[in-house]
């Protein structure tokens, strides 16, 4: 007969938040599961209330040292709805490129730094590195680039500065551009080994059933544009979000949990790929395809070979836009602003970020809402945490449900900046 188990995690090691896990097994059966956020409200959205548009995007850059480019990219394709500006094809451009240096240093951290040891059976990056020293280097030199790049636009790497409602403050020198440019296509080939290097992981099988949501646009793999799709057949602009989904508390957690239409939903890597195959360039495509998997993909830890993709996409997505690159006299556009309402959404590393804002006749904010993608999957991580550790078997050893506890945790990547150990497990076994 199954022992009773109770698992208390208190705090959620190397985790951007503070969160604790809480797990009850009585006589072979999950009697209780929660994913516990605890750390108190931040109150961004009413920080911004009663600011200037101007100041929105430098303010909303500091809610993650780590996706800074999606939160500014949202807020502006919001106001630029309410001031009814039409961004130049320079600056949709620019944007896009901006937002392929975000993949880049955030898909090229996790995958090195925090999943694979996992995978590879090693409790930390550093272990890792006695006997993988090239990935992990590889994995620094991907990250480092993806910082080069948002620097091109932003100024800097963290929290950025360069962009603006209406475009960026100045069009980067030709010269700069060339040398990313160069570094680029030199790490390419890097970049299509890494797919396969995923693909080759250990990595589990488990199946979960689960509703992919992420951007869909018909010309291109969708970053900065494009309509609200689902597996399940949803197909809506982004300003009807959130007639679909909705957003509660949960008595365990200080962050919300979202549904749509009353169930859990992914967002991120694996939802986009499973969603918007066909719209990655023939090159990635081809490449994917050579590591044996096909997508869509039931399997949650194939998370991992999708964010690999994205890397390959994303080096050759802006070798492409730097290909084109000349500096514009007019890298942004006057702004007269009017009292509105607007929405914008767009493709985080973790997946879609959604924001809505009304401003007076002057621009000042007078409402301001902002979904991250962690937050939507939240609920997601919970059940596939249920489901993943009854397909593993609830009999298992401490340890076992302990790693798996880890790993489906940080496949989810819920803007970790550094993992080592990412839960503290303490076991109690009853009966």
């Amino acid at each position: 007969m199954t022992s009773d188990i109770s698992i208390r995690v208190p705090i959620l090691a190397r985790v951007e938040g503070e969160g604790a896990l809480e797990l009850d097994i009585e006589r072979g059966q999950i009697h209780d599961l929660k994913l516990r956020i605890y750390e108190p409200p931040r109150f961004f959205e009413q920080l911004l209330v009663g600011r200037s548009y101007q100041e929105v995007l430098d303010v909303v850059a500091r809610i993650c040292g780590i996706c800074p480019v999606a939160y500014q990219m949202s807020a502006a394709q919001a106001l630029e709805q309410i001031f009814a500006l039409q961004i130049s094809p320079w600056t949709q451009a620019m944007r896009r490129l901006f937002y392929c240096g975000e993949w880049l240093e955030s898909h090229g951290l996790h995958i090195h730094l925090l999943a694979a040891p996992d995978f590879l059976g090693f409790d930390s990056a550093p272990a890792m590195a006695q006997r993988y020293p090239d990935e992990l280097r590889r994995g620094l030199r991907l990250h480092e680039l993806g910082n080069d790049l948002v620097s091109l636009f932003g100024g800097r790497a963290v929290h950025p500065v360069g962009a603006c409602v209406g475009g960026f403050y100045r069009a980067p020198a030709q010269a700069d551009a060339d040398a990313l440019l160069t570094r680029l296509r030199a790490i390419e080939p890097e970049a299509a080994a890494l797919v396969g290097w995923t693909a080759t992981l250990p990595l589990t099988d488990l199946s979960n059933d689960f509703v992919s949501v992420a951007l869909s646009h018909p010309d291109e793999y969708a970053i900065n544009r494009g309509r609200l799709r689902s597996s399940a057949g949803l197909d809506l602009a982004v300003a009807d979000y959130n007639r679909h989904f909705h957003e509660s508390q949960v008595a365990h957690s200080s962050a919300l949990h979202c549904h749509l239409q009353g169930k859990t939903y992914l967002t991120g890597p694996l939802a986009r790929v499973n969603l918007n195959w066909a719209q990655l360039p023939e090159v990635v495509r081809d490449n994917a395809l050579v590591s044996g998997l096909t997508f869509p993909s039931r399997n949650m830890f194939h998370s991992i070979v999708a964010r690999a993709i994205e890397i390959h996409f994303s080096v050759v997505e802006a070798i492409r836009l730097l290909c084109d690159y000349r500096p514009t006299q007019t890298p942004n556009m006057s702004v007269v602003p009017r009292a509105g309402e607007g929405f914008g959404c767009t493709e985080a590393p973790r997946g879609i970020l959604w924001h809505h804002y009304r401003t007076d006749a002057q621009g000042i904010i007078e409402f301001a809402r902002i979904v991250p993608p962690t937050s939507q999957n939240q609920a997601r991580i919970e059940e596939d945490l249920r489901s993943s550790l009854i397909q593993f078997g609830l009999d298992q050893p401490a340890d076992a449900l302990r790693l798996l506890s880890e790993q489906v945790i940080r496949n989810y990547d819920p803007c970790i900046s550094c993992a080592t150990h990412f839960l503290d497990l303490r076991l109690n076994r009853r009966g």
